[in-house]
C-alpha cells in the first residue's frame, strides 16, 4: 500500500499519543508474529510496534520484512519504533481508513 504525503501525516498525528503493542525480541521476526500483526491491524488499523535491546535484527530489517510479506504499510521509524497501519477488511472497524481514503 502506498500512502501520500498528507496520508502518512495524519496516520502519524493519530498515532502520537498510541503505546506500542507488539515488539520484536530475541526470537526474531517469523509467519506467527506477522499473523497476530495483521490481526490487530484488522481490529486497530493504526498501531505501534517496537524492537527490543534483544531484537537480532534491525529496525531497516523489520520494515523490510513487513513490507515484503504483507500489506501493511510502515508510517513512520522512530528509533527503535514503527508505526504500521493496515485498513481493516471489516466494516465496523474502519475508523481511520474512511478518513484517509478522503485524503
Amino acid at each position: 500500500m502506498t500512502l501520500t504525503g498528507k496520508q502518512k501525516h495524519y496516520l502519524r498525528s493519530q498515532a502520537h499519543h498510541l503505546r506500542p503493542i507488539f515488539s520484536v525480541g530475541k526470537n526474531g521476526l517469523n509467519e506467527t508474529w506477522l499473523n497476530q500483526l495483521d490481526g490487530a491491524l484488522q481490529h486497530r488499523e493504526l498501531i505501534k510496534i517496537n524492537l527490543q535491546q534483544s531484537a537480532d535484527v534491525a529496525v531497516d530489517d523489520v520494515q523490510a520484512f513487513i513490507e515484503e510479506n504483507t500489506p501493511i504499510a510502515v508510517v513512520q521509524k522512530i528509533g527503535r519504533v514503527l508505526v504500521l497501519y493496515q485498513a481493516a477488511e471489516d466494516e465496523k472497524y474502519q475508523r481511520l481508513s474512511i478518513e484517509v481514503n478522503k485524503l
